[in-house]
């Protein structure tokens, strides 16, 4: 499979630490948006994004909401644990984890592990008299499998963490999650808590701007992707057939499908996570026609590139739906490792709005995958005109170059 080969040092480009935003502009919709459409390149701000965008388009977003996934535990020694949640175990539905009054099994990354040797974390909950405590329970592949438990059976998981965790801002930012964080690092349409990390190209939506979309019949379709704490893994290995691609959650409902099935505009996804689950949706439509779906519902790493077969996505998205309405499932929950990458052919989106990625990232050979060998003028573009980069940074709006998939 030549894709396999391509080698992550062909999509790098050198990133000033200046150039990284490390705080959000004062207003959502004054950040810049790079718009690139059959070769040309054009500057304007994000409020005015609404014009680049054809009447009556699909536009269809992740409204996942970021959680306070950061727990940093002090114990008497002084020694500071910090707990990282990253997805349910027990139970594994995110809803019903965040719902729970009694207790939790989340898989964890820890920091500081080696002075976590013996015995039970614990930490008062705000202001209340209740304690929450961690149990380690067991190692996993990557990170622990970890126990919440609390004393105030009154309190949802998900209120005991937005009183005791952190907004788990970015790595690369190198700074302490702040007051502003708690607001800009989400959405302004977020819903179901669950991700780690925010869908970033979201950030530069405003009330102004859907009202503008609005007079071009542009209305908001969400489908929810939790994001993980692997979309900031770096590729470290020489080519891709070494890197071993982050799963991810992601929730649609069947009467998204019927828009999908009956639209006849272009369609214009919010960031790589909106676009992976589409993808991934479509994929979902061909194992339903060819027989290899189940009740798994997952796509893995490679599955795409080795599928023999060439359907229209409607057809794809029909077979889907009828699968979920055989079964009388009425929100799809899925899971998939799709890894977007050049030679990749872009089936369902014909716009992509997102922000500018780290160099060696998987995001950026989905950008790649969608633009081509024009990736490298967009960012030169972008670095020459103080564009500001990564998640709290600027926007492109880039139309999908068609390519022949490569296997």
């Amino acid at each position: 499979m030549q894709v396999k080969r391509i080698r992550i040092s062909d999509y790098s480009y050198e990133l000033p630490e200046s150039r990284i935003a490390k705080h959000p502009l004062d207003e959502r919709d004054q950040s810049k948006v790079l718009v690139y459409k059959s070769g040309k390149i054009k500057t304007d701000k994000f409020q005015g994004v609404s014009q680049y965008l054809p009447q009556n388009s699909m536009l269809v977003l992740n409204n996942t909401r970021v959680v306070r996934a950061r727990l940093k535990f002090k114990k008497n020694t002084g020694a500071v644990i910090e707990i990282f949640l990253i997805e349910p175990i027990n139970p594994a539905d995110y809803a019903l984890s965040f719902t729970s009054t009694t207790k939790v099994i989340w898989k964890c990354i820890v920091g500081n592990l080696k002075r976590w040797k013996h015995g039970d974390l614990e930490m008062m909950i705000g202001n209340s008299n209740c304690r929450l405590t961690a149990k380690k329970i067991g190692m996993l592949t990557e990170g622990l499998s970890i126990e919440f438990s609390w004393d105030c059976k009154s309190m949802f998981f998900s209120e005991v963490i937005e009183q005791c965790g952190k907004i788990p801002i970015p790595p690369y930012l190198n700074r302490d999650s702040e007051e502003i964080d708690s607001t800009r690092y989400q959405t302004i349409y977020a819903d179901p808590a669950g991700s780690v990390a925010a869908p970033t190209a979201g950030l530069h939506f405003t009330d102004k701007v859907f009202a503008d979309l609005k007079l071009k019949e542009i209305v908001p379709n969400y489908i929810t992707l939790h994001v993980g704490a692997g979309t900031f893994k770096p590729v470290s290995s020489d080519t891709l057939e070494e890197h071993e691609m982050h799963t991810e959650h992601f929730f649609v409902e069947q009467k998204f499908l019927e828009k999908l099935i009956t639209n006849e505009h272009e369609l214009a996804c919010v960031g790589t996570t909106t676009l992976r689950t589409l993808e991934s949706i479509y994929w979902l439509g061909v194992k339903a026609i060819t027989g290899k779906l189940n009740s798994s519902f997952f796509i893995s790493q490679w599955e795409p590139y080795e599928i023999d077969a060439d359907i229209p996505p409607k057809i794809a998205y029909k077979a889907l739906l009828k699968y979920l309405k055989e079964l009388g499932i009425e929100t799809l929950s899925a899971t998939t490792q799709i890894i977007i990458v050049p030679g990749y052919e872009i089936k369902t989106a014909d716009i992509l709005i997102t922000n500018f990625h780290q160099p060696r990232s998987t995001l950026l050979l989905l950008v790649a995958a969608a633009v081509g060998d024009d990736w490298k003028k967009i960012y030169q573009h972008a670095l020459e005109k103080d564009f500001r980069f990564l998640s709290y940074g600027d926007s492109n709006l880039l139309y999908i170059n068609r390519v022949k998939p490569i296997k």
